[in-house]
C-alpha cells in the first residue's frame, strides 16, 4: 500500500432497509489530516465504525497497512470514560497500561506538553475544564504512540479559547507525523486544519477535495456555503 494506511474498497452497511453507508470508497495516507463533514445521519460516525471493527460491513472491505494495526491506532470518541478520582497523569499513565505499554517519564511529559496539560497534570479529571479534558481525551488515544488516530468533533461544545489549543494539539501531532482523521460540524475548523475534506451525504461520499478545490468547483466563497449548497434536499442525486 505504500503510503496509504487505510483503504476502504465499496463499502456498505444495512441495518434492516435502510442503508447507513453505501458504495463507499476512499484511502487514508500517511501524514495527512482528513476532516469527514457531512450532516447528522449522513454516515460519518458509522464508517468509522466500520473502519474500527467495531460494526461489520454488509458488503465491501477494509484494508490496512499492518497486520498489526489495532496497536497502530488510536481512538478519540465524543464521551471519554476518564476514572474519576485519577489525576490527568494518572488516567494516562492507566491507559497506557490498558496497551500493555509503560510509559518513561519523557514519553509522560511530551503527551502532556503536546496536549498543553502540564499545568493540571496532578489535578482530578473531574475537575478539568472542558478544554482541557478533550485534549486529555485525545492525549489517551496517544498513549500507545501510534501511527493513525481517529478524532470524533474533538472541539464539539467547547469554547473559542478551548477549541483553539484543540487546534494546536492536532497541528503539533500531524508535524510528528501522525496521520489524523476527524469528524466535524465547524466549517472554520476543517478550513484550518484539512489536508483533504470528504463530504457525506444519505450515506455515501458525494465530494472530495482541499477547501480551495471543493469551493472552485462548486463555485463557492467558502465551506459553509458549499455545506449549506450541498444539503439542499436533492442536490446530491
Amino acid at each position: 500500500m505504500q503510503n496509504q494506511l487505510v483503504n476502504i474498497i465499496h463499502l456498505e452497511k444495512s441495518f434492516s432497509s435502510t442503508k447507513a453507508v453505501h458504495d463507499l470508497s476512499f484511502s487514508i495516507s500517511k501524514g495527512e489530516v482528513i476532516m469527514i463533514i457531512g450532516p447528522n445521519g449522513s454516515g460519518k460516525s458509522t464508517t468509522l465504525d466500520l473502519i474500527l471493527g467495531i460494526q461489520h460491513p454488509t458488503k465491501g472491505e477494509v484494508q490496512f497497512w499492518s497486520t498489526n494495526y489495532r496497536s497502530l491506532v488510536g481512538v478519540q470518541l465524543q464521551s471519554t470514560p476518564f476514572f474519576p478520582g485519577l489525576t490527568a497523569k494518572e488516567n494516562l499513565l492507566l491507559f497506557a497500561n490498558f496497551y500493555k505499554r509503560k510509559l518513561s517519564e519523557g514519553q509522560l511529559t511530551h503527551i502532556l506538553r503536546l496536549c498543553s496539560l502540564e499545568s493540571v497534570a496532578n489535578t482530578e479529571v473531574t475537575k478539568l475544564s472542558g478544554g482541557q479534558q478533550k485534549r486529555l481525551s485525545i492525549g489517551l488515544a496517544l498513549v500507545h504512540l501510534p501511527e493513525l488516530v481517529f478524532l470524533d468533533e474533538p472541539t464539539a461544545a467547547l469554547d473559542p479559547r478551548a477549541r483553539k489549543e484543540v487546534h494546536q494539539t492536532i497541528t503539533e501531532i500531524q508535524k510528528q507525523g501522525t496521520t489524523v482523521v476527524i469528524t466535524s460540524h465547524d466549517m472554520d475548523e476543517v478550513t484550518k486544519l484539512a489536508d483533504r475534506i470528504l463530504f457525506f451525504h444519505s450515506g455515501t461520499k458525494i465530494a472530495e477535495g482541499t477547501a480551495s478545490e471543493l469551493c472552485a468547483q462548486y463555485g463557492v466563497q467558502n465551506l459553509e456555503e458549499l455545506y449549506i449548497n450541498l444539503t439542499k434536499d436533492g442536490v446530491h442525486e
